[in-house]
């Protein structure tokens, strides 16, 4: 596992850590007194709170109730199951190629009814063209050494897409426009990328906003690209690895900052001049 991957789900698991002890000091037991209420032994408490020893669900509940903090078990155990699984999908990409990974992401496509995406540097994947997709994932598969296996990967991302069809879901994608002017492909690749984005800005089940160049006093940052499915769960993607975000507190934020985003863009007409005036750019 590469040095960032490793150092980064050890401070999640350390952040998890921390919430705990603050909870027993909030709550006023010592490491014994808890072990106590909890019905295991001070060792056990110790290599918990110095994150020697991950806790199951069942044991960050127990330690919430002891700390008469119940309330905040849900949002710990997601914070917890994160730090364990933040880089899983990371590591299948690099071990087996790209393809497995797309094909393995589509169960979560089919039964998440509001999708969310913001996009600051590539057309998110599940908008993309053939052609569109396959620059790019060649392009990440050289970068990163994975296996070749382009044409499969390409293949169960468009298989991906038919979601946009199905009844009962909703598609909110927002991009900034450095990511229309940014080429991927040939210019061919990128005229048709931009044109299915005017197809897809049609669809009943999808709104496609713009943030324009130059936006005069932004009430929000550039983000990384993220993509939110309910308000369940995130994926962020990083140069060096996806991070999967499930703890509510973190979700809400995501959600917050989209909707922050969401204002800053713009739709309809303006969107498809925005999109017609980058094509005409090429």
């Amino acid at each position: 596992m590469p040095a960032y991957q490793s150092s980064s789900a050890e401070a999640a698991r350390k952040a998890v850590a921390a919430r705990l002890r603050e909870l027993r000091l909030d709550a006023g037991l010592t490491g014994q007194e808890l072990a106590v209420r909890c019905g295991w032994n001070k060792s056990k408490s110790s290599r918990i709170e110095n994150a020697r020893t991950p806790p199951s669900d069942a044991d960050i509940r127990a330690w919430c109730d002891a700390c008469y903090a119940t309330d905040q078990a849900h949002d710990i155990i997601a914070a917890s199951r994160t730090a364990d699984s933040m880089y899983v999908e990371w590591r299948r990409l690099q071990r087996t190629g790209l393809r497995r990974l797309q094909e393995s992401r589509i169960p979560l496509y089919e039964r998440t009814r509001r999708f969310r995406a913001y996009a600051s540097h590539v057309v998110p994947g599940l908008f993309q063209t053939p052609a569109y997709a396959s620059s790019l994932l060649s392009v990440i598969g050289r970068f990163h050494g994975t296996p070749d296996d382009i044409t499969g990967a390409v293949q169960a991302r468009m298989a991906r897409a038919r979601v946009l069809h199905a009844a009962d879901h909703r598609f909110a994608l927002l991009v900034e426009e450095s990511v229309l002017r940014h080429r991927i492909g040939n210019a061919e690749t990128m005229a048709g990328q931009l044109g299915h984005l005017l197809s897809v800005m049609s669809l009943p089940a999808v709104s496609l906003g713009i943030i324009p160049l130059g936006t005069d006093e932004r009430c929000m940052w550039t983000l990384e690209t993220f993509n939110i499915f309910d308000e369940l769960r995130v994926h962020v993607e990083l140069l060096t690895a996806q991070v999967t975000v499930t703890a509510p507190s973190e979700v809400a934020l995501y959600v917050k900052a989209f909707g922050e985003l969401r204002n800053l863009a713009v739709y309809g007409a303006d969107a498809r001049m925005l999109i017609t005036s980058a094509i005409a750019a090429l």
